[in-house]
């Protein structure tokens, strides 16, 4: 049996993209109606699923999987930007339910 969560509560939204968001990227909201990529230690608003027109389709909840600068911890965890296209532990970010990990990318639920 594969387990898959692909497709699970997913949302996506329309936002204005500043012109560095690239596919891919985890974004944070930077303006009104606008997603910026995210910097270290930025709170995760979501992932953008694609860019087109200056605009960013943003994935708001549901199941993503990005790269990580390490294992995080699974179960209930503070998840943060490492970098635009890399999540990290955290100590003061939102909690996410992690539930997958390796050394290099990271699974969770908006």
């Amino acid at each position: 049996m594969n387990v898959d969560f692909k497709g699970y509560g997913e949302n996506v939204a329309t936002f204005i993209a500043k012109n560095t968001v690239k596919e891919g990227d985890l974004v944070k909201i930077s303006d009104n109606f606008t997603v910026a990529p995210c910097a270290a230690n930025d709170e995760i608003s979501g992932v953008c699923v694609g860019v087109s027109d200056g605009y960013a389709a943003v994935q708001l909840s549901g199941y993503v999987e990005v790269e990580s600068n390490k294992k995080i911890a699974l179960g209930c965890t503070s998840v943060a930007a490492a970098s635009a296209t890399q999540a990290t532990s955290s100590t003061t970010a939102r909690k996410y339910n992690v539930i997958y990990s390796t050394d290099s990318k990271v699974g969770f639920i908006l």
